[in-house]
């Protein structure tokens, strides 16, 4: 064992039995048992259209009224699984097949739903990527994929067909709206019933890929993970167990692989109007408005999207009577919101901070009760953001920090312990949703993965510890710690001291010349209303008392943190690194 902060051990992470792959029974809709074992998902998802064909699937804003609100309308399981059908169909005929990488750039909506079903109906793998990562980055990563077949809005073709020579293999293309000055189907000419009942096909592996997407980039070169059919059953199991087998009934999507997963446990799916590369931008009203008219019982949101919404309610109350979880990730949720949202929602509301990520979702979850026992201001001391205990079947540990591959667990061995770094080291998981490899680039498996004899531990590249009660404490990213001449610096833990300070909306830590003896600078994005020159004294006084913080002296007010594309709210400390390096060097201070 090896000591936490603060002298606590580290419980050893892995001295948890897991359970054997899918080896427990998924609550369908209103109750029904799903078989224990290995089971696809298309298979799941035509259970549910057989059981409830009538059941609204996907609930889609179609415009607004005289007020601005927003107008909805709905497709069935039944109206779904036949799209799909179709979608299949004529893909099918077209020559998409078993493993034809199809590139899919649409925006959420039941044509992204039918679109995705369809193809996995079929054996040929989605590939999805932000848009918002750049057009540059995006195209060097679709590229890579060497896909065989295109669905995508106009926009997206019309970028194929301005950087064709990074297309060539395409051979089949398929528009989602108006087809301006390309060739290919559109989708609306397809209509939504297949000319005859889909062939039965071979059950394939839970090995099979499934999909293959994209990592955001935010923090380093975007990666193309493969997620395979066992992954996506995992994954479902593992929300249906964190939500206690309670069927969802009504969920409120802002992320569409959230969308697929509660559509394969039988739930209603509202999409508000958002946009997916300014989740930040939604009108709360509009969340409000979306939970009060089809009674949403649960709801999935980053910190981006529930910030304003806090504010919203605050202003103007609103019962929302009907919610009873709401599910939070992408970037920690700061506690202050979290707190916020207890007190202006029904006392039986479940408020869940998340952690997972592309390679591997769920990871974690923990629930604001017991992160206001205590573990809230544990954190405003410098222990890091609990993010809780694993879920179902996935382990964790730790491996020292480097930035070197590391090929097998031996090699974790020969590194030694975490004695040098307070008993925090690189976050490792394993378990049935966890991605083993990646599509692309070549390299990323030898950088990304441990094989330990037949199980691959996935590097998060989150610093963390791990103490008694096995619950996980994330300090930051690797990339993204300072390293200073007296040792490392990990970011959330230093950030989580500062933060509570008055006038702070929230603080950056970021790591100014040579490796290795870097100056540690706090930049600082202050409350709309906050006075600069009272607000950083506090933070020096605040700074003053802790042996983390004490050495840093350079504090840089911002005008507003760069954040991700997906969640809006992954602060972008390699942009402010270099902004503070400008102002430091010009003596400013």
């Amino acid at each position: 064992m090896s000591a936490a902060p603060h002298g606590r051990p580290v419980a050893a992470p892995h001295g948890r039995p897991v359970a054997a792959p899918h080896g427990r029974p998924v609550a369908a809709p209103h109750g029904r048992p799903v078989a224990a074992g290995y089971w696809r998902p298309v298979d799941r998802f035509r259970d549910i259209a057989r059981a409830e064909p009538d059941r609204e699937a996907v609930i889609h804003p179609v415009g607004a009224d005289s007020d601005g609100m927003p107008e909805y309308h709905h497709v069935t399981y039944r109206e779904l699984d036949a799209w799909s059908d179709t979608v299949a169909e004529r893909l099918a005929a077209a020559g998409v097949g078993a493993g034809t990488r199809t590139i899919v750039l649409v925006l959420p909506s039941p044509e992204l739903y039918a679109i995705l079903f369809g193809l996995v109906k079929i054996g040929a793998v989605p590939v999805v990527i932000d848009p918002g990562m750049g057009v540059r980055k995006m195209l060097r990563c679709l590229r890579a994929v060497r896909a065989e077949a295109f669905i995508g809005i106009p926009q997206a073709h019309a970028l194929r067909v301005l950087w064709r020579r990074g297309f060539d293999g395409v051979r089949v293309r398929v528009t989602v709206g108006r087809r301006w000055f390309w060739g290919g189907d559109r989708l609306v000419d397809w209509g939504r019933t297949p000319s005859a009942p889909p062939p039965d096909r071979a059950p394939g592996s839970d090995a099979d890929t499934l999909v293959i997407g994209f990592t955001t980039g935010s923090t380093g070169p975007a990666k193309a993970v493969a997620l395979t059919h066992g992954n996506l059953a995992a994954m479902v199991e593992q929300v249906d167990a964190a939500r206690g087998h309670v069927p969802p009934d009504t969920s409120l999507i802002t992320l569409p692989l959230v969308g697929i997963l509660d559509l394969l446990l039988g739930s209603r799916c509202v999409l508000p109007p958002l946009i997916p590369s300014k989740v930040g931008s939604t009108d709360p009203a509009h969340v409000i408005d979306a939970v009060n008219r089809f009674g949403v019982r649960t709801m999935f949101a980053s910190p981006a999207l529930l910030i304003p919404l806090l504010r919203r309610l605050e202003r103007r109350p609103d019962e929302l009577k009907t919610l009873r979880s709401i599910y939070s990730g992408g970037a920690p949720v700061p506690d202050w919101c979290v707190a916020g949202l207890r007190e202006q929602l029904a006392d039986d509301v479940e408020i869940f901070a998340g952690y997972g990520a592309t390679e591997a979702l769920p990871v974690s979850t923990i629930e604001s009760r017991e992160l206001f026992a205590g573990l809230a201001e544990r954190a405003h001391h410098g222990e890091g953001t609990c993010i809780g205990r694993t879920a179902d079947r996935v382990r964790a540990r730790l491996v020292p920090i480097t930035d070197d591959p590391l090929p097998t667990w031996d090699s974790v061995r020969a590194r030694g312990d975490l004695e040098s770094t307070r008993g925090i080291g690189e976050l490792v998981v394993s378990g049935p949703n966890v991605s083993t490899h990646y599509f692309w680039p070549a390299g990323a498996d030898a950088a990304g993965k441990i094989v330990d004899g037949t199980v691959v531990w996935h590097r998060t590249g989150d610093l963390a510890w791990i103490d008694e009660r096995e619950r996980i404490w994330f300090c930051g990213r690797k990339s993204q710690r300072v390293r200073t001449a007296a040792g490392p610096m990990f970011t959330v833990q230093v950030e989580q001291i500062f933060n509570p300070v008055p006038g702070v909306a929230r603080t950056a830590l970021v790591g100014v010349g040579p490796r290795d003896a870097q100056r540690p600078v706090l930049c600082v994005e202050l409350d709309p209303d906050a006075d600069a020159h009272a607000t950083l004294p506090r933070l020096r006084t605040r700074g003053a008392q802790y042996p983390l913080t004490s050495g840093i002296t350079d504090f840089l007010v911002h005008p507003g943190f760069p954040v991700d594309i997906r969640h809006n709210a992954k602060i972008g400390r390699e942009q402010l690194a270099r902004w503070a390096e400008r102002r430091l060097g010009g003596g400013a201070r």
